[in-house]
């Protein structure tokens, strides 16, 4: 078992990396004087994740589309009992999500934080499917895609997905389509479960009210001893052109709704961690509620407080984001790209980047101070291959000009689109 104290220079957090026998990294930050507790049980398995292969297989599986947010409700669900059923009776609040590139089973507590990471580590590991349990789900699934499907916020943005990627499986609804999980069962994910549940494609974190001694001591006894299999994922190949660059859905809204993506190069590592900070710094000079242009905006009634922005970036993807609510959003869309093209020969405005810097690093400063934002900076971090410190090194880093090249490179109008829901 090797363990790695990793600390921030800036700060002087610190929190400890374990690879434990099982082949599991385990990721500890001991916050004292908390009184909560958070841990997250994750893999490296996401809704992108569709092709795949191991040193066991001949060659690539491909898998049906919504599959992983499929295994992720069915382990919940053992032969004995539900696993919400067992944290009832140790008080803590548990949950679990599935996102476009891992999977996470999380709780939280104020007590019996040992006793339920030996739920969290016992249910995550012993699935139990069967062809009936597979079908009674796949009616619930479908229902919640339904629902989904019905979310003018949800259709805008995967729209918006479908313009910007070709081939990129990220274009693809994380809970798959009604007819994708319809080819799911209990073979497939045993398959999947087996490829990606393996501890050496998994993580677990725990922050705040948590000894690292104690939680080594648990995962001794409940981990088993993976060998591992050489997972490798793949992706087709994405041109760096767009698909087109408007689409337009009628629903059910009040006020149109928008957003605005631009798509640039994916990245790795510190590198990704680094271009997230810049070109949200970026957006934000651009276009926050202290800048210029979103005054007049707002003032000429084209946008409404539902207006943000984000960068949104996972294994082979990357984009920028900008959206809201709007009366008309090709306006809107005018005159942000005007608004670049203006940045882009005069440059930003340096009051407010040095204040937009220093209030991106305070909030992540302020990350540090709660048992559940820490835990989850370290899942994050341990899944882009950095440190839970370098989105701080990157910050106190940034400089004016990283920013202005950002805004060259990566909000470029040629890889905008616009995607918009107008009222039925």
């Amino acid at each position: 078992m090797n363990k790695e104290i990793i600390t921030s220079s800036i700060t002087g957090d610190s929190y400890t990396r374990i690879k434990h026998k099982s082949g599991l990294d385990i990721l500890v930050w001991e916050m004292p004087g908390y009184s909560s507790a958070e841990a997250l049980f994750g893999t490296k398995y996401g809704s992108i994740n569709t092709r795949f292969r191991t040193l066991n297989d001949t060659g690539y599986t491909t898998v049906p589309e919504g599959i992983a947010h499929f295994l992720e409700h069915k382990l919940f669900e053992n032969e004995d009992c539900d696993a919400f059923a067992q944290y009832a009776k140790t008080g803590a609040s548990a949950n679990a999500y599935t996102s476009f590139d891992k999977t996470c089973y999380l709780f939280s507590c104020t007590k019996n934080f040992n006793e339920s990471l030996k739920i969290l580590l016992s249910f995550v590991q012993n699935p139990y499917f069967t062809e009936e349990t597979v079908e009674k789900e796949q009616g619930i699934i479908a229902q919640e895609i339904r629902m989904c499907n019905d979310n003018p916020g949800n259709r805008c943005f995967y729209n918006m997905l479908k313009c910007l990627y070709h081939e990129h499986p990220v274009k693809i609804d994380i809970a798959g389509t009604v007819d994708s999980i319809k080819q799911i069962n209990a073979d497939l994910l045993y398959k999947c479960y087996n490829t990606f549940y393996n501890l050496n494609n998994m993580v677990l974190v725990a922050a705040g009210n948590v000894n690292t001694d104690e939680i080594l001591a648990i995962a001794d006894e409940k981990l088993r001893m993976c060998e591992d299999i050489k997972l490798e994922t793949v992706f087709p190949d994405e041109p760096d052109t767009v698909v087109q660059k408007k689409i337009t859905e009628k629903m059910s809204v009040g006020l149109p709704v928008f957003n605005i993506g631009f798509k640039s190069a994916p990245g790795s590592g510190y590198e990704v961690v680094k271009n997230e900070i810049v070109l949200f710094t970026a957006l934000s000079v651009i276009s926050n509620a202290a800048s210029d242009f979103y005054r007049k905006m707002m003032a000429d009634g084209l946008i409404n407080s539902s207006f943000s922005n984000e960068v949104f970036s996972g294994d082979g993807y990357f984009s920028a984001i900008a959206g809201g609510e709007s009366k008309d959003p090709d306006e809107v869309y005018e005159r942000l790209m005007n608004e670049i093209a203006r940045v882009k020969r005069e440059g930003i405005d340096r009051s407010l980047f040095e204040s937009i810097r220093k209030y991106t690093y305070g909030s992540v400063i302020k990350e540090l101070e709660s048992p559940e934002q820490a835990a989850s900076l370290l899942i994050n971090s341990y899944f882009s291959g950095t440190s839970a410190f370098d989105g701080m090194r990157a910050i106190s880093e940034m400089t004016y000009d990283d920013v202005m090249n950002a805004i060259n490179e990566r909000l470029d109008p040629e890889k905008a689109v616009l995607s918009v829901i107008e009222p039925q």
